[in-house]
């Protein structure tokens, strides 16, 4: 069975950046909806960026965008995510998850939607 796995998280101070990756396994991540989640303590995991691989078209939420920015390298069958200029409401573990497109493309960006998911990554911001 494939999996994902994220790497990448770690402590940083407020203003730094982090770069998480996450790898495929015996799963492709071309033709997938891939999405980045995140869920801070006590809190529900939301999306924060998403692409489309098939023709990188990619989405964020507004807490993210202009900081975040989601990629792919088809080659190493790995999506990126390039945060910078975080803060401490950044806090919280870091998800990836895939999903293959439907008839009208990619779903609806809620965690309910994936089916593939990681373990998660641990990113800390401190102030």
């Amino acid at each position: 069975q494939g999996r994902l796995e994220e790497s990448g998280g770690g402590s940083v101070q407020a203003g730094g950046s982090l770069r998480l990756s996450c790898q495929a396994s015996r799963y492709t991540i071309s033709w997938k909806c891939v999405g980045w989640f995140r869920q801070a303590a006590g809190k529900e995991r939301e999306g924060i960026a998403h692409m489309w691989t098939g023709n990188s078209s990619t989405y964020y939420t507004d807490s993210v965008k202009g900081r975040f920015t989601i990629s792919q390298d088809y080659a190493k069958n790995t999506v990126y995510l390039q945060m910078n200029n975080l803060n401490a409401e950044d806090t919280a573990m870091y998800y990836c998850a895939a999903v293959p497109p439907g008839p009208l493309g990619c779903p609806p960006f809620h965690p309910a939607q994936y089916d593939s998911w990681g373990q998660g990554t641990q990113v800390t911001v401190s102030s």
